[in-house]
């Protein structure tokens, strides 16, 4: 399976929008890509009119039915695990690898976001960092750019790193065009103490393919997928 898989230091920093740009990217440039969402929860919560729900902006981003991106949903705005308590319907951690398997074919590039962060469990002894090491992608870590984004952003990469999941970068979004004194000393010490590629995603005003896509078309994917392909129009961090 090729692809990268996308996770946050916590809930709400933008790993949806990181893997919705991403996949547009992809898509702009006729890379065949399957946006997965395996598990969703939070569907009873009420929508933004301007922003759909997580499985809709990447199905949106990718061209693709919603049906086909979230594998696995649940109602309330609860960890998955809660989530699936409450529902009576609990993940079974071979079945959902089984169904990740079947909706993505081998000529395409997929785009995994986990829920929440890499400790946030699945299953009874499953958790997403679980997932991400069986599915074998490299891992984008999306992050705040603000105030405690650093004790956050190095703690999920000692935990990625102790399970021994390949780190292709931490992504800072949404990073202003103006940033300030401490945006621009927590991306460098990010980078300095995680010993990680740090890359920036500008901020998407508008939940279209198109601005997703240019949002996207910013951060280095060809590296992030070793992409040594002859031709490939997919961006490098020397374009950035």
């Amino acid at each position: 399976m090729r692809g990268l898989f996308v996770t946050g230091t916590d809930t709400g920093v933008g790993k949806t929008v990181v893997a919705a740009a991403m996949v547009a990217a992809l898509h702009a440039v006729g890379e065949p890509v399957r946006p997965l969402k395996p598990v969703l929860s939070g569907l009873d919560e009420p929508t933004d009119p301007a922003w759909p729900p997580d499985h809709v902006l990447l199905a949106r981003a990718g061209g693709v039915d919603p049906d086909t991106v979230a594998l696995i949903r649940y109602g309330p705005a609860v960890s998955p695990h809660l989530a699936a308590e409450l529902a009576g319907a609990p993940i079974d951690p071979i079945a959902l690898r089984a169904q990740i398997d079947a909706a993505v074919s081998a000529h395409e590039t997929v785009v995994v976001e986990g829920v929440g962060g890499l400790m946030v469990p699945l299953a009874p002894g499953y958790d997403v960092r679980d997932l991400a090491r069986e599915l074998e992608l490299r891992l984008v870590i999306a992050a705040r750019t603000g105030l405690g984004t650093i004790n956050h952003t190095l703690l999920t990469l000692e935990a990625a790193r102790r399970a021994a999941l390949d780190v292709a970068a931490v992504v800072l979004t949404p990073w202003p065009e103006g940033a300030s004194a401490i945006e621009r000393s927590n991306r460098d010490t990010i980078a300095h103490l995680g010993g990680v590629a740090v890359a920036t995603l500008p901020r998407v005003g508008r939940a279209t393919r198109e601005e997703l896509a240019a949002a996207g078309a910013t951060l280095p994917l060809a590296d992030w997928l070793d992409d040594q392909r002859a031709g490939s129009r997919l961006p490098r961090a020397s374009a950035v």
